[in-house]
């Protein structure tokens, strides 16, 4: 059970069609959650559920599934999408949007000041800024590559729940 699974995208999603009723996933799902060696822990409602790491295993990085299933003329369409927890996705997206407006507020003002033939020193603080967005890009790379194992975890159990293979993109 050490096979490696290889993730492409920052947030992997994956995409199912089964056969199983809505209620037959969420039971299984369900009944995997609540079994003495389940390798996950998680919540499910009818057409909803988020898988994460056990609570033991839990770190600032740790993965989460968050599943909907959708019923179609072939029976249900299962689509996950793997994240960071909430919390974590919204503090780096907070990061770069304040450091975007930053770039953009000191380009303007340091241009302008550039184009009335005065000294735009503050213009300066421009690679500065893009070496900090690099910074986070590279902590949120590393934080990815420290929650790969348990996202390989959170996979081969949904593979459990649905009793198929199932390719990440």
């Amino acid at each position: 059970m050490d096979e490696q699974i290889h993730f492409r995208r920052i947030r992997p999603r994956i995409r199912v069609q089964t056969t199983m009723s809505s209620e037959d996933i969420h039971r299984r799902i369900r009944t995997l959650l609540n079994s003495d060696n389940a390798a996950c822990e998680g919540q499910t409602t009818k057409d909803f559920a988020t898988i994460y790491p056990p609570q033991k295993e839990q770190h600032f990085w740790s993965p989460q599934l968050t599943i909907t299933v959708e019923e179609n003329e072939d029976g249900n369409l299962v689509r996950g999408l793997y994240g960071p927890k909430p919390s974590v996705w919204t503090m780096f997206v907070f990061f770069y949007s304040a450091i975007g407006f930053a770039t953009m507020i000191i380009l303007m003002v340091g241009l302008s000041l550039w184009s009335l033939g005065n000294p735009a020193t503050i213009l300066w603080l421009v690679p500065v800024l893009l070496l900090l967005f690099l910074s986070l890009y590279l902590v949120a790379y590393f934080g990815q590559k420290l929650g790969h194992k348990q996202m390989g975890n959170i996979h081969r159990f949904i593979e459990e729940c649905l009793a198929q293979k199932i390719e990440a993109d």
